[in-house]
Order: structure tokens, then sequence, then C-alpha cells
């Protein structure tokens, strides 16, 4: 689990709750007029500019991925494939059948090769996954900075609505304060909503698709690699190069004699 995202949402909600109850109750600011203007107006807004299909399938793949991190990191994705390039090399590719990696794209490339499948379709199948997956991902990231972009918008129009129904009631005092309060919340839960989730999200989702589009295509041409019986030393020589500087020393200190 990626307990960042879990830790800056908790601690975004900790300081919002804590200056809520220093200056009064929660009661003080709920309203559910700026929640409509908000949540229904960015929705709207969202609705147009993607199709319903694409917002309900990339809201939760957006938020499972803002929570989840890769098993494995880029380094021990090295590692892993000059193992298997190890045991491809002794017992050949059958020896690779009983060997069922952590991670779900890698396994289904050492399936291929276990299975005998040429070059060309590992390569066109893997590749079309992995693009498939960060389309995917791309359209969650998409979604939530929609959202992050319109909720502000939003949150301007129901203070407009709110300052318009206040001034065209000055007449009647009792009605100056819920009409104030739709116009000075709704620009609260839209700064809210677009700095504490969607926009922090929407960066999240596009540094794991970074991080995925890296750590996929290694393990593309790792998988090549043993596919064409690659020795070890060089499938570990090759992928280095995905590593930052810094990295590649510390994984050649690793790597075995």
């Amino acid at each position: 689990m990626d307990i960042s995202t879990g830790i800056g949402l908790a601690a975004g909600a900790v300081v919002v709750c804590t200056l809520i109850l220093l200056g009064g109750d929660f009661r003080m600011f709920y309203d559910v007029h700026a929640i409509i203007v908000i949540f229904g107006g960015s929705t709207s807004a969202t609705l147009i500019r993607f199709p319903l299909a694409a917002i309900i399938h990339g809201l939760p793949l957006g938020l499972k991925y803002a929570f989840t991190m890769r098993a494995i990191s880029t380094r021990e994705l090295v590692d892993e494939i000059a193992g298997l390039a190890e045991i491809a090399r002794k017992t050949g590719p059958v020896g690779l059948e009983k060997v069922i990696p952590e991670d779900a794209f890698l396994a289904k490339g050492v399936r291929f090769v276990a299975d005998g499948y040429d070059a060309d379709f590992i390569r066109d199948n893997l590749e079309r996954d992995r693009d498939n997956f960060l389309t995917h991902l791309d359209e969650g990231q998409k979604i939530y900075r929609a959202y992050g972009d319109c909720a502000p918008a939003f949150g301007m129009i129901g203070t407009l609505l709110g300052m318009v129904q206040m001034f065209a009631n000055m007449t009647d005092p009792s009605k100056l304060g819920p009409f104030m309060a739709v116009a000075l919340l709704a620009t609260l839960y839209g700064a809210l909503v677009a700095n504490l989730i969607c926009l922090p999200i929407a960066d999240k989702l596009h540094v794991k698709l970074v991080d995925e589009e890296v750590n996929r295509t290694l393990i593309i041409d790792g998988i090549l690699m043993i596919r064409d019986s690659k020795s070890p030393t060089l499938v570990r020589e090759m992928l280095l190069a995905y590593l930052p500087e810094k990295h590649r020393h510390e994984e050649g200190e690793l790597a075995p004699a």
C-alpha cells in the first residue's frame, strides 16, 4: 500500500478539522446547497468532457492506484529478471514453467517464454497490454484532474449565486445568513476538493503512470532477452540502463559474482 497518499489525506483532514473546531463546530461548515453546487456541478462538467464509461471505469481505477504501489521495485525487477535468465540458461525455457513471479505482468511474459511463443508475438502482446494499462491509468488521472479544475470554478459560481440571493433579500435579515453561508462555503468546498483530494490524486497517478511505463518496458526488454537466450550478465547490464546512475552502482554491488 502507498501509505503516503493515506497519510497526506488524513493529515489534511486533521488540519482542516482542527481549524474548524478551534473556531466553532462542524454544523457551521455544513451547507447542502454548497455541496450540490460543488459535486453536482463538477460531475456535470466532467460528464461533458468524458464518456460515462470512462468516468465509471476511471474513478475507481484511479482511486485504487493512488493507494497502491508496486510490490517490487525497479532494482528488484532487474535482479529477478536476471535470475530468470540464469534459470532459462541452465534448464532452458521449460525450466521457467515452475517459476511464478509476484508481478503479474512479468509472470505473463515468463509464461509466454516457457510456452515457446515467438519473439514477435511476445513483444506485440506485452506492448499492447502495457499500452492499454497506461491508457486506463491516464484516463483516471485526467478525470481526477478535471474534477480538480472544475471544483474551484463551481465554488466561485456558488459564491456568486449566494451573493445574488443575499443582495436580492436584503430586506429580510433572516435570509442573509443562509445565503452568505452558501457564498462562502461553496468556495471553501471547491478549494478543499480540488487541492486536498482531486489534484493530488491526479499528480500521484501521473507519477505512477511514468513509473509503470518504465517498469513494464523494462520487463518487456528483459523477457525478450530471455527468449533470445541472452546471458544473465548481459541481461542485467542492459536492464541497469533503466535505473538512475547511483542505483546502477548499488545494483552492481548486489550482483552475484
